[in-house]
């Protein structure tokens, strides 16, 4: 009895250790639009060139990783964008409420965006019902450097990582915008604290944002901000700030409730 138990537990192990390898894989090959070689997965993931290739087989067969060009490179499939769509789309159903609820509870409109390398996409936004009100378009994107959702994330990354992403200088929006990492990094130091980032007029004159960032379902980072006209941003931002955070950890711990119901 034993040795079966034994034998069971090696098997489960090895089995487990296959699907570390894949996700290795997989995230090896984010962003790589180009798609990478064996070789290079290998040095990327520390794996020996002929288990790459096996693994890189069953992703196939799954349509999980697909030829990139004919001589070998391989890139995320269309089976990741079905799951990944899936994802961002069940977030977006489970977070709405919560966006419904903070828009009528300031009167502002309130946006949700997913980060996309070094910029933001909007995925879903509920109109303020102030008269004079901001309003973006969903699939619309925006920089991280300026804006208060796109800071918002930043903050979650430490310095190094920001520089490798955005490099030391950035273009100016307006005459606010931060445009050299020191001036950002210094900035981000008071978000780490306050757990909420500030746009002043950073990206558009005459819109001031607060923003918080969080993770979906799947790990992945996405930030709910609240743009208002400046005239009467200034008055309302502690109370912003306030509910963008009351927000942020209603959704985290109704996904903590959900994952411990799975």
């Amino acid at each position: 009895m034993v040795t079966k138990i034994m034998r069971g537990t090696g098997k489960e192990k090895s089995q487990i250790q296959v699907i570390a390898r894949a996700g290795a894989i997989l995230r090896a090959l984010e962003n790589e639009a180009a798609g990478l070689s064996l070789g290079q997965i290998a040095q990327r993931v520390g794996l020996a060139r002929s288990t790459v290739q096996r693994i890189v087989a069953a992703l196939a067969a799954e349509k999980l990783v697909i030829a990139a060009s004919p001589v070998g490179r391989v890139r995320l499939g269309p089976a990741i964008l079905r799951l990944a769509a899936s994802v961002s789309t069940d977030f977006v159903a489970l977070a709405r409420p919560f966006l419904v609820q903070l828009s009528h509870e300031l009167h502002e409109t309130v946006d949700l965006a997913t980060v996309r390398h070094d910029h933001l996409v909007f995925i879903d936004q509920v109109i303020g019902s102030q008269r004079l009100r901001t309003v973006s378009s969903v699939g619309e994107s925006f920089p991280l450097s300026c804006t208060a959702n796109g800071k918002a994330y930043l903050a979650e990354l430490d310095d190094r990582e920001i520089e490798q992403l955005l490099g030391r200088r950035f273009a100016a929006r307006t005459a606010n915008s931060l445009t050299t990492l020191a001036a950002l990094l210094a900035d981000l130091k008071t978000v780490r604290r306050a757990g909420v980032a500030f746009d002043r007029e950073e990206h558009t004159v005459g819109i001031s944002a607060a923003g918080v960032a969080l993770r979906d379902l799947a790990g992945h980072y996405v930030a709910i901000s609240v743009p208002v006209p400046t005239s009467r941003f200034k008055e309302r931002q502690a109370r912003i700030a306030a509910r963008l955070l009351a927000t942020k950890r209603a959704i985290e711990s109704h996904l903590t409730i959900a994952e411990a119901a799975e």
